[in-house]
């Protein structure tokens, strides 16, 4: 049945539409330039968000069991405060000694690059220049007027740098602040929400947002757990391949494992190069191929399928490009972001495709009714999670 004129035709529908809502279209895009604007300070309100929705379940299983919100909310903090201060006490001492190797082989490091690896590529240093610490001294000494105006520059970059430093310190301080009251306000603050959305547009809304949180959970809990599980298998089998760094090339991998093939990359270089240094020997780079090669196994048909499986239903080449734009958009806030956003935006992207085969706009001018895909459950009348 018809509106009006304004919906008879393709281009009425549009400028229908258009007159109605272009106040909110602006208002919507004022805000994502807010955003834009604010994206230096927004990395601990991210975080502390992230937190708390991970949390909101397991508080909302404590209220069950008769205890306040506010209760609730404490005993999860306290408990994820022990198991990092415990997980701290655990890994710091071995990432010190670590790290104590690492300063002890710089040396015997130098001299390698210097005798065989530049050699073997062809590389000469300069006449008189040695990579030892007589070497770099003689080199200082030499060039004392350059090494001051470079002394001057690393200060006030190190000045920089320090400001920077007391500023991620104070954000790391406020992700439990913004976590606690966002985490016991959580209910209030999903209510707020659904009292502010249109009710003609709660059950759509509402499938969507179930189904989102669905595809959230799926991608926290199983990236998270394949993330450690990396890091834990790298770590221990390079360390029974005898490499001395191998908590630190584990970690490094299990960080960054949230994107296609880069961790195994920068691991495999980091593992490569530490124990060619350490062992000057070839032949132990093959416990290092296969250890790499043993992961990619587990990683593709075990870890991931099992534990993550393909329910965020993103693409390799649209994961790397996810978090190349939010790292372009938002900076590190971004990169965080980009993976747990992509994943919504696909769920959107699926309504809204059902939404565009059923719009005036595509069946304008068809003679035919337009099959539309039937591959989403048709939107119920009560929503579902989180919007309840």
């Amino acid at each position: 049945m018809s509106t009006g004129p304004a919906a008879e035709t393709a281009e009425g529908y549009v400028r229908f539409q258009l007159r109605e809502h272009w106040p909110w279209l602006l208002v919507g895009a004022g805000l994502l330039l807010l955003l834009v604007m604010l994206s230096p300070i927004l990395m601990p309100f991210v975080v502390g968000a992230g937190l708390a929705y991970i949390g909101d379940p397991i508080v909302d299983r404590l209220q069950r069991l008769r205890l306040s919100r506010t209760a609730a909310v404490c005993v999860v903090f306290t408990v994820l405060t022990l198991i990092g201060l415990l997980a701290l006490l655990l890994l710091a001492p071995m990432i010190y000694h670590q790290f104590l190797a690492l300063l002890r082989n710089i040396p015997d490091w130098l001299v390698w690059l210097q005798n065989q690896a530049l050699p073997r590529l062809g590389v000469a240093l300069p006449a008189g220049v040695q990579l030892d610490a007589e070497g770099l001294k003689a080199i200082i000494t030499e060039h004392w007027t350059e090494a001051g105006g470079f002394a001057q520059a690393a200060w006030e970059r190190v000045s920089q740098s320090g400001k920077l430093l007391v500023i991620t310190v104070a954000n790391l301080l406020l992700i439990p602040v913004v976590s606690f009251y966002l985490l016991r306000d959580w209910d209030d603050l999903i209510a707020w929400i659904r009292s502010v959305i249109p009710p003609r547009y709660l059950p759509r809304l509402g499938q969507m947002a179930g189904e989102a949180d669905d595809v959230l959970g799926a991608f926290i809990r199983g990236q998270l757990s394949v993330m450690a599980a990396q890091a834990v298998f790298y770590a221990v089998a390079l360390w029974l391949a005898g490499l001395e760094l191998a908590l630190v090339v584990g970690i490094i991998i299990g960080l960054i494992s949230f994107i296609p093939y880069l961790g195994s990359i920068v691991g495999l270089l980091i593992a490569v190069i530490a124990m060619l240094v350490q062992t000057q020997d070839p032949s132990s780079l093959i416990w290092v191929v296969v250890i790499f090669g043993v992961g990619q196994f587990l990683e593709g048909n075990v870890l991931t399928p099992w534990l993550v499986g393909d329910r965020i239903g993103l693409h390799p080449v649209t994961v790397i490009f996810a978090v190349m734009a939010g790292g372009q958009l938002f900076g590190f806030v971004g990169v965080l972001l980009a993976l747990p956003v992509a994943a919504v935006l696909a769920v959107m992207m699926r309504h809204t495709k059902q939404q565009w085969l059923t719009s005036p706009l595509y069946r304008a001018g068809a003679s035919q009714p337009t099959l539309i895909l039937t591959d989403l459950p048709p939107a119920s009348d009560e929503p579902t999670s989180p919007l309840p």
